[in-house]
């Protein structure tokens, strides 16, 4: 299959007017929403709002060891609480295989996957005797399965072979909405899985595809996750696809200047809205931290769209405990 029948049969959405502008929020139903997932579905809805675009909720159930019903229930329910209504009905990952599919096949064809059968005590006892470049990830895939094609009938994942893709995509750039125009550096990374053993398509894969398929333009999110945005960028490259700019919104830090966890006293969704407290007091206190607010006075997301502007917000982690009452 070449770049553009791919992109012909498997991305029919991307049919939004030039300029508009599309952001999506994708929690993965494995767990309830906290205030983290809030704050960055807040940023994501209001940015769009703000410029008249549309916003999209995709439920991110890939793993079906790990998704439950339940989650994805209560996902949809504190969403609805919060305000944050998407423009359509929740869109699900485990709904796309085929196309997913459809990308690895491509890749495949243009040489650039290949076979992998290692498992994690294979990987560790080969770099007890191969020193390989350490990425944001950790030590690099030492490789095995490159120089070594895999045959055999166990179960076996999908690797990017880096260099190859590099090569074929050329130099990359994308841009940051706070920072301007940034270099990937794929390469940092090794050989990652795009097609695991256990599961379909990785989340790389699977989000690049999927932002794609929806005509994402911006996709904001966690600086947690600003390392994934080189190797996704380069399989936009890859795919023939326009990749879309980014946001990494700052996390939320508990007192030990760790990101904010029930380890903190955190709460989710669920245990403040069973405390009482309404969704305005939320919202105007995640506003407040970010620096949109000068106080934390009670607001729904669409009284802050007006004046909703990235040069506004706070760049720095914001300190959880001085602006959030983390007891239910």
């Amino acid at each position: 299959m070449a770049a553009q029948d791919f992109v012909d049969q498997y991305l029919p959405q991307i049919t939004s007017p030039h300029g508009t502008v599309v952001t999506r929020f994708a929690p993965s139903p494995n767990g309830q929403l906290h205030l983290g997932h809030a704050f960055s579905a807040l940023c994501a809805h209001d940015f769009a709002r703000t410029f008249g675009g549309g916003f999209h909720l995709r439920i991110e159930d890939i793993d079906g060891t790990r998704s439950r019903p339940e989650y994805i229930e209560a996902i949809v329910s504190d969403m609805d609480w919060l305000g944050l209504a998407p423009n359509e009905e929740a869109q699900f990952q485990s709904q796309n295989i085929a196309r997913y599919e459809a990308a690895r096949d491509l890749l495949t064809s243009a040489g650039l996957l290949y076979r992998c059968g290692c498992t994690r005590s294979d990987i560790a006892e080969a770099l007890k005797h191969k020193s390989v470049p350490h990425g944001p990830d950790g030590p690099h895939y030492p490789g095995t399965c490159r120089t070594h094609p895999f045959e055999g009938n166990a179960p076996f994942s999908w690797r990017l072979d880096m260099a190859k893709a590099c090569a074929l995509v050329g130099p990359l750039k994308w841009t940051d909405l706070a920072a301007g125009q940034q270099y990937a550096d794929p390469m940092a990374f090794g050989d990652v899985v795009l097609w695991r053993k256990d599961a379909p398509a990785s989340y790389h894969l699977a989000a690049t595809v999927d932002d794609a398929a929806s005509g994402i333009t911006e996709v904001v999110r966690g600086s947690d996750l600003e390392s994934a945005t080189p190797q996704q960028v380069q399989l936009f490259a890859a795919l023939d696809c326009i990749p879309p700019k980014y946001l990494h919104a700052p996390l939320w830090m508990g007192p030990d200047g760790q990101r904010l966890s029930k380890r903190h006293g955190a709460v989710s969704l669920r245990d403040w809205r069973a405390s009482g407290r309404t969704a305005e007091e939320l919202v105007g206190r995640l506003a407040w931290g970010l620096g949109l607010l000068e106080e934390p006075v009670p607001v729904r997301p669409r009284d802050l769209i007006q004046d909703f502007a990235w040069d506004r917000l706070r760049k720095t982690p914001i300190p959880a405990l001085d602006y959030l009452p983390l007891a239910p």
